[in-house]
């Protein structure tokens, strides 16, 4: 309605490097899959990892014929079988790819499962969503779908990139008005039905059953005095959520030590959990937008809850969401390479607590060993013993996974080192908006977030530097009550430290680990000594992300909705020399 004077902005790239990146993206969700370089690969190879690499080679390459013969072997019982009308016959969905693509898929899950195990429920509907998936992109290759996105999306990228002329529509419209334009051949809109939850259960479950089923291990394989028997790698255990029995598999653990000690090099992941190589695709629909070819939802909804998908049919004009998500998308960002050295050099010596890097599992409590039959022991001490030998192995699991978190979100951001990237983005049913890629976005712990900032900078102006200051001042925690005058005088007091800490964060007077938030403290710390060192701090060009957060954001809507001076006032609507804290507030009433 108020465009008149105003032009969508453009983003910091010319129309080739777009239409280039669009290529390099589309290779990447071609694939389905990415392999990355492990952070771990840069540590000195022992003759033990050498050992355990080899061996965890030559069973995967054992384990995938077995699994082949497996696959092709039930198959054939699959056509001979008469179904019932009211039974699922899962064998077209065995054809949809090659039957060494399902092997792969089967295999790619043994290596990212947690040590107490993952429910059978979660494992099966992921293995299904993944074959979906590689069907998915399979369906729009055949269709020539490829094609007309790319022709579409060479067309959009005018409204986005510097060297064209300026527009005043918005992404979803240009897109919208581009498919008009180009109605001959494919759709790109609704051409996949999704599969009813029933069937990506089903047939990950198929899956899941047939590796429990086939894939075995010599029992004798780390320990040559052992009995030599085969033994499974994965099994079938029960466990007990509230008063619900819940199906889990579990590894085996000669499985999971074969697997920690070989520290493999390289990480195989989805290719939706990386961050995209150009900007995604606006939503112009409840089914389309965000990745190229990888479907992805408008929604986050609990799988197989069908209420939600019909309300969201239901709604009218989702055009103003649709526009917000496709904003947040097309920023553009990139790593902060100092800091991610730094967290990476910790990450490979031993992690550190204090600074919430998860340490390795050497450092992990040693498992007690007990023999429970023998009688010089107490009733009691057996007891305390039993416990003793549970909390170490839940320490341990805890430790696996913080570990492996770590490890991942590291390994991408080391994997996008050198790069620009953006984040597709989509809501949850309360409108409240995520990044599509999982393990490494901007709304993850201090530690991820200190590893990004934006890939467009701009120069600081007369107040900048202030704001810089002031942002570092909150990361701390220390200045709550304080108003922004005087928090920045804090912020001029403590000059000497700020500086000391960019100069020699490790081995300094290490003023930033005291800070709530020490990693963005520390990239903070960087980036105002840069600031302050250039020739002139107003052109200083910066690239760095500066916090501005709503004082409880869902009372401030209460009270601009009722017109309530008094709330108001006490979530920060109201012009106030210091922060007003609405929980004292309510405390004092």
């Amino acid at each position: 309605m108020k465009r008149e004077h105003h032009t969508y902005p453009k983003l910091d790239f010319t129309k080739e490097e777009l239409q280039e990146r669009f290529k390099r993206q589309l290779r990447v969700e071609q694939a389905c899959t990415v392999t990355i370089d492990s952070v771990e690969a840069i540590k000195p190879v022992t003759e033990h990892m050498a050992r355990m690499r080899e061996l965890l080679a030559e069973q995967r390459a054992q384990w995938q014929k077995v699994l082949l013969q497996a696959l092709r072997e039930s198959k054939l019982i699959l056509t001979k079988t008469n179904t019932k009308d009211y039974k699922l016959n899962l064998y077209p969905y065995l054809c949809l790819l090659e039957d060494k693509e399902y092997v792969d898929i089967m295999i790619q899950s043994i290596a990212s499962l947690p040590l107490s195990g993952e429910s059978l429920k979660i494992l099966a509907r992921n293995l299904g969503n993944r074959i979906y998936t590689k069907y998915c992109v399979r369906q729009k290759h055949q269709n020539r779908t490829v094609e007309k996105l790319a022709s579409i999306y060479d067309a959009y990228t005018d409204l986005l990139a510097k060297d064209t002329k300026v527009y005043n529509v918005l992404p979803r419209e240009q897109w919208c008005k581009l498919e008009m334009e180009q109605r001959s051949g494919p759709t790109l809109q609704g051409g996949e039905a999704s599969w009813p939850y029933i069937v990506t259960l089903e047939l990950g479950t198929f899956m899941v059953d047939m590796m429990v089923k086939n894939l075995k291990i010599n029992s004798d394989i780390l320990n040559p005095a052992c009995d030599r028997k085969l033994i499974p790698i994965l099994y079938h255990m029960y466990a007990f959520r509230s008063t619900r029995q819940v199906g889990f598999i579990k590894p085996h653990p000669i499985l999971t030590q074969m697997q920690q000690e070989a520290m493999e090099t390289t990480l195989t992941f989805d290719s939706s959990v990386m961050p995209m190589l150009c900007p995604p695709v606006p939503w112009t629909s409840v089914k389309f937008g965000a990745y190229l070819l990888t479907p992805a939802k408008l929604m986050r909804t609990l799988e197989g809850a069908m209420q939600h998908d019909q309300l969201l049919e239901k709604c009218q004009n989702l055009h103003p969401v649709f526009d917000s998500l496709n904003q947040l998308g097309n920023c553009a960002w990139r790593i902060n390479k100092p800091i991610l050295d730094i967290i990476i050099s910790i990450f490979n010596d031993r992690g550190s607590d204090e600074l919430d890097i998860p340490p390795p599992l050497s450092e992990a409590p040693k498992i007690p060993h007990f023999n429970p039959q023998d009688p010089t022991y107490t009733a009691s001490e057996k007891a305390h013993m039993k416990r003793e030998v549970i909390n170490a192995k839940k320490k341990c699991s805890e430790m696996h996974s913080l570990r492996m978190d770590a490890l991942y979100k590291l390994s991408i951001a080391h994997h996008m080192r050198d790069e620009l990237f953006w984040f597709p983005h989509n809501m949850d049913f309360r409108g409240r908006t995520y990044p599509c890629p999982p393990y490494f976005n901007h709304l993850g712990s201090d530690v991820t977030r200190a590893m990004l900032v934006f890939a467009e900078g701009k120069p600081l102006g007369s107040k900048g530097l202030d704001w810089l200051k002031i942002h570092l001042v909150n990361l701390t925690g220390l200045k709550k009550r304080s108003s922004l005058r005087e928090r920045l005088e804090y912020a001029n007091s403590i000059m000497e430290d700020i500086l000391d800490s960019a100069d020699d964060p490790l081995n300094g007077k290490k003023w930033w680990m005291e800070a709530d938030e020490p990693w963005q403290a520390l990239g903070c710390c960087m980036e105002i000594a840069n600031a302050v060192r250039s020739p002139d701090p107003t052109k200083f060009i910066s690239h760095f992300p500066v916090h501005q957060d709503g004082s409880c954001n869902g009372l401030q809507h209460y009270a601009a909705l009722g017109r309530d001076v008094i709330g108001a006032t006490s979530v920060n609507l109201m012009p106030c020399e210091v922060p007003q804290d609405v929980y004292s507030g309510v405390a004092q009433q």
